[in-house]
This record gives C-alpha cells, structure tokens and sequence, in this order.
C-alpha cells in the first residue's frame, strides 16, 4: 500500500466515523433510543431500506438525507482507496513497462544479455561498470525483479522468441550474449537472433564442447565454454602463476583502475597516418599497446613501434582507466 492510498483509506473511515456519530447523536436529540439511533445509521449508511423504527419528521428526514448524502459518498470514496490499494501496483508495472519500452526504443548499438543467472549478473555489472548500454531478458520473474532493483533495463519473456529480442531492440542491437545454463535453449536463441539480425555478434556459452559446434553453426562468433576455461585457469595457476596475476590485474576487480580497452579507429581519427611511436602512448600516458588487427584479419601481438595506424584498426591497449581515457580523447577515438 503506497502513502497516497494509506491516507486515502485513513481520511475517509475518520470522516464515516464522525458522520455516523452525528448521525447516532442526531437521531438520540430528535428522541429515540441509542439503539434505535445507532440501527437508524446503520440501515441508513447501508442503504439496505429497512422500515424506519420510528416516524420521521421534516426535520429529521432533512437530516436523514444529509446522513445519507455524505454517508455514501464517504464509503463510495473508502471504497475507491481500497480499489486503489488493490490495483495501483498492477498499474505502477503496466507504467514502468512502458517507462522500459520507450527507453529500449531509444538505444543504440547496445548489448542484449539473455539470462540473469551467475553469469548474466557478473557480466550486466561489468557492462554498467563499462558504460555500455544494454537490455537484460529473463524469464524468471524473481531474476528480473532482482535486475529491476538494480535499475538495470530488462524485460520479461522467452529469449527464444522473436518477439521477445525485437522488444529488446534487437535490430539496434551489436552484439547479443546468451548465458542461459541449458546448451539447447543457447542454440536456439542463437539460431533467432541469427535470422534476425546477419550483422548481429552472438557470443554464445556452452557447458559441453560438443556443443560449441552447434553454437557455431547455429550463428555464434564466439562461445564460452565455462567449464573449460575454468579448468585451463587452475591449470595455468600451477604452471604458469605470474602470467595468472597478471591477467587478475587486468581482468579482476581486486586491483583498482587498470583494465584492458579495444576501441575501433574511425577515419577521422588523429591516430590514422601516425605510428605507434607518433602516438606517445606510453612516454606520456604510460599506457601498453598490446595488439592491434587491421581490416578483421588477425591480431598482431607487440606490434612495433614504426607500425602505422590504419582507418578501420582495432587497437587493444593496456593501463590505468583514466590514461586510457585521456589518450582516446586526445586521438579522436
């Protein structure tokens, strides 16, 4: 119950109590009994028509009228605040439905996550923690109430059905990331969204490796395979632990500020033209040119420092968020 129908509730039964005290008092004046008085508001307030217990002058059937005038409006408007009580949150979801629709309607190369399980909580947070626009799709209303606390854009439904990735804007949308636990409800997503939508990135998980054939050949770019790379990770713990911290600086959040960026060279970026070396990135932003790819080919490691940007790059760099930012602010990217 919101204030505004708790005080709607409150007003109107203070304001029946006092009409049926005047109402009681009344009666009691023109000379009845309190009980006669008290059923006489009562029959009264009710509008049930029972035959008045005793006779009725003009001037108490003036009152009577009042009585009944006021009487029924009040419980008419005690009514409306229960009715109000009832229905508001049913009305509150219908508007923030809404609210949710016209907002998804405005994005723009977004992300949508399929799942709000483990997996989909950790990566919203990351895509928030990133300032990526994205649209969360559950079926499990629990899950997306969960996301709805968070204030995290999501809509209810089937992540297998069109309708449902279209409400999500999945035209709009650049990539699509399905987390769901089952390998077949992943397949099937992949295969919609495919159909959907040619230029769409689908990263897909996986829990078998069979199955990431299917995930490939129902559409995805990338599947994860939780389970393997969980197992390759404690294996590189053991062989290889130096290498593991470092890939926890960049990817855990244990360690503040340092992260690992990709950004896509536009035209008319001041990068395009200049070397790595022309750039400065790490005399004066301290930052790590880790690869580079050129035209969708593959990715050069360690690139040297003559290497020349190109219109149409994608650059990976490393270091601290705000170098980062300052150096693609100063670039154009």
């Amino acid at each position: 119950m919101t204030p505004l129908s708790m005080k709607r509730m409150r007003a109107g039964l203070v304001i029946l109590g006092i009409i049926s005290l005047v109402g009681v008092f009344g009666y009691r004046l023109a000379g009845w009994s309190w009980l006669d008085s008290v059923y006489m508001v009562v029959i009264t307030l009710s509008t049930v028509g029972y035959k008045e217990v005793g006779s009725l002058t003009p001037a108490l059937q003036i009152f009577t009228c009042l009585v009944i005038v006021f009487g029924v409006s009040t419980t008419l408007y005690i009514v409306g605040g229960l009715l109000q009580m009832m229905f508001e949150g049913e009305i509150n979801r219908a508007l923030g439905m809404r609210r949710v629709s016209r907002e998804i309607e405005r994005l723009r190369d977004h992300v949508i996550i399929c799942g709000f399980g483990r997996m989909g909580e950790i990566l919203a947070g990351e895509m928030e923690r990133q300032n990526k626009q994205f649209v969360i799709v559950e079926d499990d209303t629990d899950r997306l109430a969960e996301a709805a606390a968070l204030n995290y854009l999501s809509i209810h439904g089937d992540a297998s059905e069109e309708d449902t990735l279209e409400r999500a804007g999945l035209e709009k949308a650049t990539t699509l990331v399905t987390t769901l636990p089952r390998d077949a409800d992943n397949v099937f997503i992949t295969l919609t969204a495919r159909n959907s939508n040619p230029d769409l990135q689908i990263i897909a998980r996986g829990e078998y490796e069979s199955t990431e054939k299917k995930l490939l050949q129902a559409g995805a770019n990338r599947v994860v395979l939780p389970a393997a790379t969980g197992a390759f990770r404690m294996a590189a713990m053991i062989t290889r632990p130096s290498a593991v911290e470092l890939i926890e600086v960049v990817a855990g959040r244990q360690i503040a500020e340092v992260d690992v960026d990709e950004f896509f060279l536009p035209k008319e970026s001041l990068l395009v033209g200049n070397t790595i070396r022309d750039s400065k990135a790490g005399s004066r932003h301290n930052l790590l040119i880790v690869a580079i790819r050129r035209g969708g080919g593959d990715l050069e490691f360690n690139p040297p420092a003559h290497h020349k940007f190109e219109a149409g790059d994608s650059v990976i760099i490393m270091g601290r968020l705000k170098n980062i930012e300052g150096f693609r602010s100063e670039h154009g990217v």
